[in-house]
């Protein structure tokens, strides 16, 4: 398993060649098509590592790049809402990729449930937006309102 980015300091390594790529490029937000570019630019990388590293960068990053964020019910919120929009606004093929991401967080919560109960509820939010996108935000409201969740 590969090291998260270091918060401060030296960079190095895929940190390093990341940082380079930006500063070369001056994107102001990376999209699915500059996540492809790097993605080639710093191969071998994984996805997930990619991701993780995009996120500690402080670019802004489109809904599908940052993917679904789990550090708070906040974040978990805020990640879906951004992923019901691109969902309600794709075809067919676009829905699909948006639910690929959404099912590959759930099951990565599931893994972590085991050792974080609380990641229970944010499996929870994950279901309901699966079961129909375009609700979700009136659902974790009423959630919320209700006590439950927030």
């Amino acid at each position: 398993m590969k090291k998260p980015p270091e918060p401060s300091g030296k960079k190095r390594g895929k940190q390093a060649e990341l940082a380079a790529w930006l500063e070369r490029s001056q994107a102001a937000r990376i999209g699915e098509a500059e996540l492809g570019e790097i993605a080639a630019a710093l191969a071998p990388v994984s996805e997930n590592y990619l991701r993780k590293l995009l996120k500690h960068s402080g670019v802004p990053l489109d809904a599908m790049v940052e993917g679904v964020r789990q550090g708070s019910l906040e974040e978990l919120e805020a990640s879906l809402m951004a992923l019901a929009g691109e969902y309600e606004r794709g075809d067919a093929m676009r829905r699909h990729a948006v639910r690929r991401v959404v099912i590959t967080a759930k099951d990565h919560a599931r893994w972590a449930a085991r050792k974080k109960p609380e990641k229970q509820e944010m499996i929870l939010w994950m279901i309901t937006w699966l079961e129909n996108p375009p609700l979700f935000g009136d659902w974790v409201g009423l959630r919320k309102k209700a006590g439950a969740g927030g």
